[in-house]
């Protein structure tokens, strides 16, 4: 019998790029390539790219010269190959390069390379299809592309406009991974808010019945199917308020993500950004009126060309006023083709990064004390894993995989993976929970 040809696969870059990956990856398997776990044993390596900053172009190409050096046959997708010659000026021998959410693409490129099997083994794939996540979470991403045109970002030059998923599909995806045993959904896409815009939000149909396609009635049908239901990337349109009341109800998790990137108006401006904080903290405390159990997570950049001393000062008192639960903060970095990059007064590296420091700083400071108010109570968590000393990780309805805190269960070693579990909270630091079983 004939050896099945075999795929190295690197995904590198956010959830989306991810999603991206696992498509290709249960295609490919549906027919009857195998998946290889090292360099040497692949017939054919796919890396699958960001290059939305320079750090991430830096790993991405670094990562091609690896696969290069270690197997030779390399397909290249993803962000990056949508930066023009990038790829092939560094590495030439690369055998294909395609741009983002290009399954088909890089499909035909392994078929060319690396003929596919005469008869697919379809009774081999998992019908949830291949999935990178542990078995008990899974990203889902309802839409592709974004509207906006940020001037900090190149996503849509890379992903394209939006694209929503028909509402049926995505809710068919979402059933088929909750009958296979996962627990949490972690909704993603570049503008999850958007859901539904670029089609006017037009009625399709999940199990015969009729539902809009819009962010609302998709999260209140995810809601239905029993699993914990996560929402990422919500840029705060006025409808974004109609999801609290499903979270109060228990519908979807109290958590919110929330892509805010700085608080000064004339910043906000100068990216192309919503500029009303004021509003902004005033639904902040309207949405914890209603459902105060809400985690609210964040990203900020610092250090944005023009950003002055009193502009920072001002971030910093937004943070303090707002007490997000989680925040992430990144110094500017220019990228290629974004229009930031024409503005003037640049901020000194020197000073973007001290006042990256700063914030964080504070932020220590604000979830530390947000956290610490957990101390007594007992919460449901999902465990993550066990450690080797019997220690479980676990997460709460706060804490999103790989990006927030965890909670700590000692003692846990009795439970497993994929398991909810109630614990009472006993101790914090600046970013997890320590915990005991009940």
């Amino acid at each position: 019998m004939k050896q099945e040809p075999k795929i190295g696969f690197v995904s590198l870059g956010c959830p989306k790029a991810l999603v991206d990956s696992e498509q290709i990856l249960t295609q490919l398997r549906a027919e009857g390539y195998g998946v290889a776990p090292t360099y040497a044993a692949a017939d054919l390596v796919v890396v699958n790219t960001c290059g939305f900053i320079d750090a991430a172009v830096t790993e991405s190409l670094d990562a091609i010269g690896e696969a290069l050096a270690e197997n030779g046959k390399v397909i290249v997708t993803g962000c990056l190959g949508a930066k023009g010659s990038v790829v092939r000026d560094l590495h030439p021998s690369v055998l294909a390069v395609t741009g983002p959410h290009a399954c088909q693409e890089v499909l035909a490129a392994v078929h060319t390379h690396l003929p596919r099997p005469h008869d697919p083994f379809l009774d081999l794939l998992p019908p949830q299809g291949i999935k990178l996540t542990p078995r008990h979470y899974a990203y889902l991403k309802i839409s592709e592309g974004c509207n906006h045109r940020c001037s900090f970002c190149i996503i849509p030059q890379l992903r394209g406009d939006l694209v929503s998923r028909p509402v049926g599909d995505v809710l068919r995806e979402a059933e088929t991974l909750a009958r296979a045993g996962v627990k949490e959904l972690l909704i993603v896409s570049q503008d999850t808010g958007a859901y539904g815009a670029d089609v006017r939000y037009r009625t399709g149909f999940w199990n015969g019945r009729p539902l809009k396609t819009h962010l609302t009635p998709l999260a209140a049908a995810l809601g239905e199917l029993g699993v914990w239901v996560r929402l990422h990337y919500v840029y705060p349109y006025p409808h974004v308020d109609e999801l609290i009341p499903l979270m109060a109800e228990g519908k979807l998790l109290p958590y919110l993500d929330v892509p805010l990137q700085h608080a000064s108006p004339p910043i906000l401006k100068a990216m192309k950004r919503p500029a009303n904080t004021g509003n902004t903290l005033e639904r902040i405390r309207r949405w914890r009126e209603r459902c105060p159990d809400l985690t609210l997570r964040s990203t900020f950049i610092v250090g944005f060309p023009g950003e002055t001393a009193a502009d920072f000062e001002r971030l910093l008192a937004f943070l303090a006023e707002a007490e997000l639960d989680r925040v992430g903060c990144f110094s500017y970095s220019p990228v290629a083709g974004a229009a930031a990059n024409r503005l003037a007064d640049p901020v000194p590296e020197e000073i973007r990064q001290e006042r990256r420091a700063r914030l964080m700083e504070l932020q220590a400071t604000i979830s530390a004390a947000r956290l610490r108010r957990k101390i007594g109570r007992t919460v449901t968590v999902l465990v993550d894993a066990i450690d080797t000393g019997g220690t479980a990780i676990a997460r709460s309805a706060a804490d999103a995989p790989e990006v927030d805190g965890v909670v700590a269960i000692e003692r846990g070693g009795a439970f497993a993976a994929g398991e909810f579990v109630d614990v009472r909270i006993v101790d914090t630091d600046e970013h997890d929970l320590y915990a005991e079983p009940l």
